[in-house]
C-alpha cells in the first residue's frame, strides 16, 4: 500500500462537527523502544481509530514515530474519558506488539494531553507533529513518512 492509496482510503467522512473538544495527545513507549513506526502498528492505529465512534471517539490526525505516537482526538464525553480511550489504545497497539514477539512493557505509563482551544492552536500543533519525522532525520520531507494522517475531518462547535 503506498502513501497515496492510505491518503485515499482514509476520507471516510467529508467533516464531522463535534461539541466536544479537540485533544492534542502523545504517548512515548517504555524505555523509548523504537517499535512504532511499521505497517502493522500504523495498520493497527488505523483499523483503532476508524472503530472510535462506536465508543465516542474520533481520531483526526496522527503520526507514529518509531518511539512515540501523537493523535488529535475528539471524545463524547458521556461515552468514553480521554484516559479510557488512551489506555484502550495502548491495549490494542500492545495486541500487535505481542504478535510481533516484542516483549512488554511497551507504554510508559502516562501520556500528554492538551486541549485544543481554536483552529490556529490546531493548525501550529498539527504543523509541528507533521515535521517531526524530518527533525529527527528520518526523511527529507514531512510528505515522506508514511506513518501519519488523518481519519476523521474534525471542527469544533461551540453552537
Amino acid at each position: 500500500m503506498t502513501a497515496d492509496d492510505r491518503k485515499n482510503r482514509l476520507h471516510r467522512l467529508d467533516l464531522i462537527y463535534v461539541r466536544s473538544p479537540i485533544y492534542f495527545v502523545s504517548a512515548c513507549t517504555f524505555d523509548r523502544r523504537k517499535v512504532l513506526a511499521s505497517e502493522a502498528i500504523h495498520e493497527a492505529f488505523v483499523e483503532f481509530g476508524l472503530q472510535g465512534p462506536t465508543h465516542g471517539a474520533w481520531v483526526r490526525n496522527y503520526a507514529l514515530m518509531p518511539d512515540h505516537l501523537h493523535a488529535f482526538v475528539a471524545t463524547d464525553d458521556q461515552q468514553i474519558t480521554l484516559s479510557a480511550w488512551m489506555k484502550s489504545l495502548k491495549n490494542s497497539i500492545s495486541k500487535t506488539l505481542r504478535r510481533q514477539r516484542v516483549i512488554a512493557p511497551h507504554w510508559q505509563r502516562t501520556f500528554f494531553d492538551r486541549l485544543l482551544r481554536s483552529s490556529e492552536s490546531y493548525s501550529e500543533k498539527w504543523n509541528y507533529v507533521r515535521e517531526n519525522p524530518v527533525r529527527a532525520g528520518l526523511v527529507n520531507t514531512a510528505d515522506e513518512w508514511k506513518f501519519m494522517g488523518e481519519i476523521f475531518r474534525l471542527e469544533y462547535r461551540s453552537d
